[in-house]
């Protein structure tokens, strides 16, 4: 490796290095101006929103872009959002109750409990990345995330483990935290996803030229 070659690397990483610490400090401002309540579920929407486009070769202005997909996004990411977190805490008071009473109940309850946890942490790791790439209601996004979490299982897999690892890792040393954890963890929950959608997507091309050549021929006959 030359010296033009080792300084456009470094040049490249440090590239990154400033988009993430930007976008992580964006995600932490625009929650704020949310008081959180509001402000967190489109800011984590945004983040998603730039790491896909970063991760297609799209150039955006980061500030730009992030501001757009948040107020875009802001009453389908609340929506979703804090379904899913009603939803959690839910479980987690069942869980309570499970733990307080488990010498009582039979074998199937926490296991079925575990079950539903199975399928709900599914939801958690698909239904922000459908939400950014594709225009459906909150309950089609809980579907498909549904379907392609369980036979994209692998992926399913791989994604939760990536992210708990972040987690792991920035509360070990908490002085990434607002500079890294939540701009790494976008740009990894986006990246796996973003492999599915654009087989998907080919595939849906490849059907709607099949059935449009399929039209003209009958047209034709």
């Amino acid at each position: 490796m030359n010296g033009n070659q080792l300084v456009t690397k470094l040049d490249n990483m440090l590239h990154w290095v400033i988009r993430l610490v930007m976008l992580n400090i964006l995600w932490f401002i625009f929650s704020i101006l949310g008081l959180f309540v509001a402000g967190i579920f489109p800011a984590t929407a945004a983040v998603l929103g730039i790491a896909r486009k970063w991760l297609m070769g799209d150039k955006v202005k980061i500030w730009t872009t992030f501001k757009d997909i948040y107020l875009h996004e802001f009453k389908a990411a609340n929506l979703m959002g804090w379904t899913l977190s009603v939803m959690g805490i839910i479980l987690y008071f069942n869980y309570r109750v499970i733990v307080s009473n488990n010498s009582e109940m039979i074998f199937i309850v926490p296991f079925a409990f575990y079950f539903i946890i199975f399928f709900y942490t599914i939801l958690v790791i698909w239904s922000f990345p459908l939400l950014v790439h594709y225009k459906a209601t909150c309950l089609q996004h809980f579907k498909n995330a549904l379907i392609i979490g369980l036979s994209k299982l692998q992926y399913t897999i791989v994604s939760g483990a990536i992210v708990l690892c972040l987690v792991y890792g920035s509360l070990s040393y908490p002085g990434v935290i607002p500079f890294f954890t939540v701009s790494a963890i976008g740009i990894c929950c986006m990246w796996l996803p973003l492999q599915i959608f654009n087989q998907l997507d080919q595939r849906q091309q490849v059907t709607a030229k099949t059935e449009r050549t399929t039209h003209l021929s009958a047209e034709i006959n």
